[in-house]
């Protein structure tokens, strides 16, 4: 499963080929998770999902391969000086892809590879579209939306017109696989025959079937946990009945 994470400056190919080497020093840090409060354009200068539809928790793993069905499986996310002060610290590292410009068209230039007319455009239909009288609130869903757009945003809409502007680029990485090794209710592995495997047990986040098309974010760690004991369980029962 893909989700959003921050894009190094070079071209895609060579962002993955040092990947390795980068996640080894930066880890969870190439997160960038307080997209509902940007906007994220794609290269075509467009909007191309609800970056308000939920909290990043519950929607964080979803939009990843809506950010893979981009041009060139990159996009950025658009802050302004208002809702700059809400990033977390991993947009703060050293390797952070960034660009700054007291004006739009000024970003837009440093970007260099996006429609600048097209995103100029949907800049300004995304400032008039919000519904100002609603009061903006980082803390809960609050209901703050845009009208209108042919894709809306639910919370959380601030308008983009408070420099400086800042524009993060971000692709994706791997959480985990949805759909691993097969396991029955003792945790016991099946082959491709649907056979169990004498003594290979699994649990975590190798194992398929628990999630399909989103993941909580932190519900793996119930899953291995309850998984986890039951693999221990069973695995222990068939040490002391071999002895």
């Amino acid at each position: 499963m893909a989700r959003s994470r921050s894009a190094p400056p070079s071209t895609i190919a060579r962002r993955l080929r040092g990947l390795s080497i980068v996640d080894l020093a930066v880890g969870d840090g190439f997160q960038k998770h307080s997209y509902p409060f940007s906007i994220m354009v794609n290269k075509n200068g467009q909007r191309f999902l609800d970056e308000g539809a939920d909290f990043r928790n519950y929607t964080y793993a979803k939009y990843g391969p809506v950010i893979l069905a981009q041009p060139g499986q990159i996009a950025w996310q658009i802050f302004d000086s208002k809702t700059e002060h809400l990033l977390r610290d991993e947009y703060r590292i050293r390797q952070v892809t960034k660009w700054q410009s007291d004006t739009l068209e000024g970003l837009a230039d440093r970007i260099g590879d996006i429609d600048k007319p097209s995103f100029l455009k949907t800049v300004a239909e995304y400032n008039a579209s919000i519904d100002v009288s609603v009061p903006f609130n980082p803390n809960v869903k609050d209901g703050r939306r845009t009208h209108g757009l042919p894709v809306e945003k639910s919370n959380w809409a601030s308008t983009i017109e408070t420099p400086p502007f800042s524009a993060y680029a971000f692709t994706c990485g791997i959480t985990f696989t949805f759909g691993c090794v097969k396991i029955n209710g003792d945790a016991e592995v099946f082959n491709d025959d649907g056979e169990v495997i004498p003594g290979l047990y699994a649990c975590g986040e190798l194992v398929g079937g628990i999630f399909y098309g989103n993941y909580p974010g932190g519900s793996g760690l119930t899953n291995g946990a309850v998984f986890g004991r039951i693999a221990g369980r069973a695995a222990a029962t068939r040490a002391t009945a071999a002895t």
